[in-house]
Parts: C-alpha cells; sequence; structure tokens
C-alpha cells in the first residue's frame, strides 16, 4: 500500500525552505552592504591620509610619499635600498660623497619589515621599474638560518601594507601566508580593511583634530627629521661572549635593551632547521628580482654587519642558501659577505644588532662606495670623474 501523501508535511518544508533562503539573502545584502560601506570608507574614500603617522601603515606611507618626493628632487643614479632596522645609514652621508660615487642612497626599508612588505614598497614607489639605478637589499646572512619566527606568517606585515592593498592583491596576498589561520585573518582583513584599521579609527573618532594636524606636521616634517637623524652613541664595549656555553658577560653599564638583544639575536640557541626561510626568500627576493627583469635597474644583496661579536659558523647546519641561488637570475648581484666585516666590533654597535652614530657613519660610507664599485664592474654606472663632477 502506498503512503498516505501529507501535504502539511511538504508545505511546513516550504516555508522553512523560504525563511532559510530570506535570512541567507539578508545575510547576503549585509555583507554586501558592509563591502561597500568598508571600500567607500577606507579603500577609495580619504581615510588612509589621515593614519597615525607612528603606526606601522602611517609609517610606511610617510616613508613612500618621501621617497617619491626624492625621487623628483635627485638625478638619474638614485639607488633604492631595502631592509629592516638593521639597515642602519645615514642618506645624507651618502649624498655628501656622492659626487665621488657616482650614487646617491635612498632608504625605502623599515623597521619591522621584511621582504614581503619590500615588494609593495617597490611596487608602489616605483611603478615603471626604471627609476632607480639599483635596489639594495640588506640582510643578516646569505646562508638560510631558520629562526623562532615565521615571516611567512607575520600578521604584522597585513598592518604595514593595508593602505597599499588592491582587491586584486587578496588571493595571492592571503595564499602567501603558511597556516590556514593566518591566510583567513588576512584575507578577513585586507578584504575589509576597517577591521585592519579598527584601532587607528577608534583613536582617530577620539581627537580628530588632534590627528589631522600632526598628519600635517608629520607629513611636512618626516623628510628633515630623517634626514636629519643622529642615532645613539652609546655601544658595547666590554662585551663578551663564550660561544661553547652562550654565556654573555655583559658592558658594566648595558641596559635592558642591550642585554636581550645580545641573547636574543646573537647568544641563542640553534633551533631545528625547516626550510621555511628559504621557501620564504625564494619566493618574495624572487618577486622583486622578477619585477625588474629586463630593466636597467640592478638587484644588489649585500650582508649586513652581523653584531658587536659575529655568530660563529658552526652553531647551526644551514640547509640551503637561497640568496646565492637567486644570483644565477639576470640584473643580480650579490656582494662579498666579508665587505662590511670591518664593522662587527662592540664599540660600533649601540646594542646587539644595531650600528651606533659611528657605525651608521661609517657603513654610509663604505656601502655607498661597495655600491659604486659593484655598478662600474657591471658596466652599469659610469666611472665619476676624480673631480666629483
Amino acid at each position: 500500500m502506498q503512503p498516505a501523501f501529507d501535504e502539511s508535511t511538504v508545505t511546513a518544508g516550504t516555508g522553512r525552505w523560504r525563511r532559510f533562503s530570506s535570512a541567507l539573502s539578508l545575510l547576503m545584502l549585509g555583507i554586501l552592504a558592509a563591502f561597500c560601506l568598508d571600500g567607500l570608507i577606507f579603500r577609495i574614500g580619504p581615510y588612509p591620509k589621515f593614519l597615525e603617522p607612528d603606526s606601522a601603515a602611517g609609517e610606511f606611507e610617510l616613508i613612500l610619499q618621501r621617497e617619491k618626493e626624492a625621487q623628483a628632487q635627485y638625478g638619474d643614479n638614485l639607488v633604492a635600498t631595502l631592509g629592516d632596522s638593521r639597515l642602519g645609514y645615514y642618506p645624507r652621508v651618502s649624498a655628501q660623497i656622492s659626487g665621488r660615487t657616482g650614487i646617491m642612497l635612498r632608504n625605502a626599508g623599515m623597521a619591522g619589515t621584511n621582504a614581503r612588505v619590500w615588494y609593495y614598497m617597490m611596487r608602489d614607489l616605483d611603478p615603471t621599474a626604471r627609476r632607480y639605478r639599483a635596489v639594495v637589499i640588506g640582510i643578516s646572512d646569505y646562508d638560510d638560518e631558520d629562526g623562532y619566527f615565521d615571516d611567512a606568517d607575520n600578521l604584522a606585515d597585513l598592518h604595514y601594507l593595508i593602505a597599499r592593498l588592491r582587491l586584486s592583491d587578496i588571493p595571492e596576498f592571503a595564499a602567501s601566508y603558511r597556516t590556514a589561520a593566518a591566510r583567513f585573518e588576512v584575507f578577513r582583513g585586507a578584504l575589509f580593511k576597517g577591521l585592519t584599521y579598527q584601532t587607528d579609527l577608534l583613536q582617530f573618532l577620539s581627537h580628530p583634530r588632534k590627528r589631522i594636524d600632526y598628519v600635517k606636521l608629520a607629513r611636512s616634517g618626516y623628510p628633515v627629521w630623517t634626514w636629519d637623524y643622529v642615532d645613539s652613541k652609546r655601544n658595547l664595549v666590554g662585551l663578551q661572549i663564550d660561544w661553547a656555553t652562550l654565556k654573555v658577560t655583559d658592558p658594566p653599564d648595558a641596559d635592558a635593551v642591550q642585554r636581550d638583544s645580545v641573547r636574543s639575536f646573537l647568544a641563542h640557541p640553534a633551533v631545528r632547521q625547516t626550510g621555511n626561510l628559504a621557501a620564504y626568500r625564494r619566493e618574495w627576493y624572487g618577486k622583486i628580482i622578477d619585477r625588474y627583469r629586463g630593466s636597467r635597474t640592478k638587484i644588489i644583496f649585500i650582508r649586513l654587519p652581523r653584531g658587536a661579536i659575529p655568530r660563529p659558523a658552526n652553531l647551526v647546519h644551514k640547509l640551503s642558501s637561497s640568496v646565492r641561488e637567486l644570483a644565477s637570475r639576470p640584473n643580480v648581484i650579490i656582494d662579498d659577505e666579508h665587505a662590511f666585516e670591518s664593522l662587527e666590533h662592540p664599540e660600533l654597535f649601540k646594542d646587539g644588532l644595531h650600528l651606533n652614530d659611528e657605525g651608521d657613519t661609517r657603513f654610509s660610507i663604505l656601502m655607498s662606495e661597495e655600491v659604486s664599485r659593484l655598478l662600474i664592474q657591471a658596466g652599469a654606472l659610469r666611472k665619476p670623474r676624480p673631480d666629483g663632477l
């Protein structure tokens, strides 16, 4: 016997489906409305012009603006440098000797940043990929040594780049993160910029006039402040490290920053090598190099001064050297890794990883001369006349 047809069950099911469809439609409309409002304010609206200058995104925008202005002020032999806070030098010192080097170094790097951030900096700073004679990338080591932190999952990059990320960037940018949790966080924060700007926005709304005035001051003053900057004269004279035991003897007057930086950057145990850093470098250094393929611009890798007392190479077995692998690509130059070893002394470092004022000055001269020599050697720069003209 066929079961009786229950019209009430069908009607109830249809009603539930309609309610679900209606709720889903409202949800999708709400998401679309939120996306449009977010884009209107944070993507095509003026908000990025009023970012807190001392924030990651705000300082990134100040550096970008400063270096765009420098392009109009200086001639054809500009060299952009990329690095984090360890790339400590004075562009004004480079300018003072430009007559004999033939180049002018300009710092497009930023404290706390890495190769992923540098790629987007150069994309928006040099859209034609032809403005610079060279792009110099300063790194700690040509060999790939994994540390405690994986750059591929650095969520801070989103906060540096949020004003620069386009809708078309989001899939690739999010996919470059290694873990699913990081990918989701970055995808959400890049798609709905208001989520990433949330803290900045709340601060702006609490004191809008104060923010606007500070932004105006920073935009006009930042180029001068950074040009005239003079680093600390502190040093690490008296520092000793027993590499067999990693025991540190600090200078008598060492402060907490000096003590902690020596232990975290120099006298730290080796970590398990995974190959993650090598993969990250191949991806993002590779993307920077690919942007300049076919351009006159040379990509130059330099090894930065390694520290007040450099870590011995035998503390860890490094699995690869992605930078040396990239040397086979067109337009890539790798500097002698010993070029700046003369600076690796406690009297030239203010803490475990940063040069002091005297170190910055010496490095400015040495790097200008070294980059000039490499470009002349590669036929990318004329040798300056002895009279500097």
